[in-house]
């Protein structure tokens, strides 16, 4: 049977992105402001994040102004819902010891 930690995806290594999949994978968006909150970051650390996540296509982002105030919004993509889930699958096999 096949190693379960070679089907742990390097992205989710981090446990920021781990964090931002797992807010994004239960809600159908969130702004950078709640997952600033959320997550308690720092604006560069949240948005260095994000861009790497957004690179490999796992979420998608939506700018609107609100007023004057730019409002960015992050919603994840059905690649990275596979490959989120695929993540989640490989943990739990891990933890079972398979």
């Amino acid at each position: 049977m096949k190693n379960p930690i070679a089907a742990l995806n390097k992205i989710f290594d981090s446990r920021i992105r781990l964090g931002v999949m797992s807010i994004l994978i239960v809600n159908d968006s969130v702004s950078f402001n709640e997952l600033k909150q959320m997550l308690d970051l720092t604006d560069g650390n949240l948005a260095s994040h994000l861009n790497t996540l957004e690179q490999v296509e796992f979420l998608k982002v939506q700018k609107a102004f609100i007023g004057k105030k730019t409002n960015t919004t992050y919603s994840i993509t059905e690649l990275g819902k596979q490959a989120f889930k695929l993540h989640l699958d490989a943990l739990e096999k891990m933890i079972k010891g398979i």
